[in-house]
């Protein structure tokens, strides 16, 4: 039986980033995943991409991934939000020598970036494709048998499995849940007038209508929400009068647009667990919370749950403690369950104030938009939270190993 210090259940964008980081610091881990690792990185643009924040990124270059995505993604340097494109827009744009707000990558770069990390980690081992077909948890430690027949312990088990995590489920762990009345449509175009690596967030009684800077200059990444229930329609539009609606929510400010990749859609739900730790258990990640993307925040919130994660458990395994102690897994509880509950509560309090129809919540939501553009210490707040700089941060996201 092969034995390890951690097992993660899960090898997408946080689960494969958590087990890098661990086994950059000494920690022996195993990696879990029932997707084929050559499906993952198949060439071609899937419509997804992820804003990295500028404290996000600086983990993912101690861990040494962003090696790996050198000329993939756009800086964003601004960020413009208005409410239909009406007057008393918010526009943040900080000082050139704080440094840009974050990075866009596409997804499926960012998969290939940490495909590469992760065969240059020496503590990680990768079982993929595979899955966990029986999982014991006790006080001694967690054992598996996988259904390759591959039998495997350890001190640790993390669920990174998404949002239908099993293994959440299978600990009796309750998540407040809901689904929102809105889909969100996913695809990249070229246009006419550079975006100056800016990122625009339109709100609209419909739901929010992001143009996102993908590659520097004229290539832009579409999150489109609409109605669910108007949202086959408007996928079954021809490219021409798909293009033609789009551009009547950008107003035309970008000139003329094209597609420069599939369309995609996705339906959009919110949940959180009401705990994110067990006997040897821990969640990261979508296993833990999902929110709207209405800021961009979601995969980022991830990767918070894993420096914090990786900085409790290297410190503690100094001290001689084993990796499932309960000492630890309530240090990580109390570190992290409060700022992603906060962050989820806020967001979601977002989209409900935007999606309020009618002149008079438009004027209030305008104002409110105005105070903050005329408020510096409200601007710089706000432009933290975007930074991920927010809270009492762990050493990986200041960029230092811990």
């Amino acid at each position: 039986m092969q034995r390890f210090d951690v097992v993660i259940l899960g090898g997408g964008l946080v689960g494969l980033t958590l087990g890098i980081a661990l086994s950059r610091h000494g920690v022996s881990c195993a990696v879990i995943d029932p997707a084929d690792p050559v499906d993952t990185v198949v060439a071609g643009f899937d419509g997804r991409v992820s804003a990295i924040s500028s404290t996000s990124f600086a983990m993912l270059d101690a861990i040494g991934v962003a090696a790996h995505l050198e000329g993939k993604g756009c800086p964003i340097e601004r960020i413009w939000v208005s409410d239909g494109l009406q007057p008393g827009a918010l526009d943040f744009a900080p000082d050139g020598d704080d440094g840009h707000m974050g990075v866009m990558v596409p997804n499926r770069e960012l998969r290939v970036a940490l495909a590469r990390a992760a065969g240059d980690a020496e503590n990680l081992t990768r079982l993929q494709p595979d899955r966990a077909k029986d999982v014991i948890r006790d006080a001694d430690g967690v054992t598996l048998r996988l259904a390759s027949g591959v039998e495997l312990s350890g001190a640790l088990l993390v669920a990174a499995e998404g949002r239908n995590s099993p293994t959440r489920e299978a600990a009796g762990i309750n998540t407040t849940r809901w689904q929102y009345k809105h889909t969100a449509m996913v695809t990249a175009i070229d246009h006419e007038i550079p975006h100056a690596n800016t990122a625009y967030e339109i709100f609209y009684p419909g739901g929010p209508f992001a143009l996102l800077p993908m590659l520097p200059g004229t290539r832009s990444a579409i999150v489109w929400t609409v109605p669910t229930d108007q949202a086959p329609a408007m996928l079954k539009l021809s490219e021409r009068g798909w293009l033609a609606e789009a551009q009547k929510r950008m107003g035309g400010f970008l000139g003329e647009i094209s597609l420069a990749g599939p369309r995609s859609s996705y339906p959009l739900g919110f949940h959180h667990a009401a705990r994110i730790t067990d006997m040897r258990l821990a969640l990261v990640g979508d296993s833990a919370h999902a929110i709207h993307p209405i800021a961009g925040q979601g995969l980022n919130l991830g990767f918070r749950d894993v420096a914090a994660l990786v900085e409790v458990l290297v410190d503690g395994m100094r001290l001689g403690l084993d990796p499932g102690d309960a000492q630890l897994l309530a240090r990580y509880q109390r570190w992290r369950g409060l700022d992603a509950l906060s962050v989820s509560v806020a967001m979601d309090g977002l989209v409900r104030l935007f999606d309020v129809p009618g002149k008079l919540p438009s004027l209030v939501r305008r104002a409110g938009l105005a105070a903050v553009q005329r408020s510096s210490l409200l601007k710089n707040r706000f432009m933290s939270e975007a930074r991920g700089q927010s809270g009492a941060l762990p050493r990986l996201l200041t960029g230092e190993m811990v």
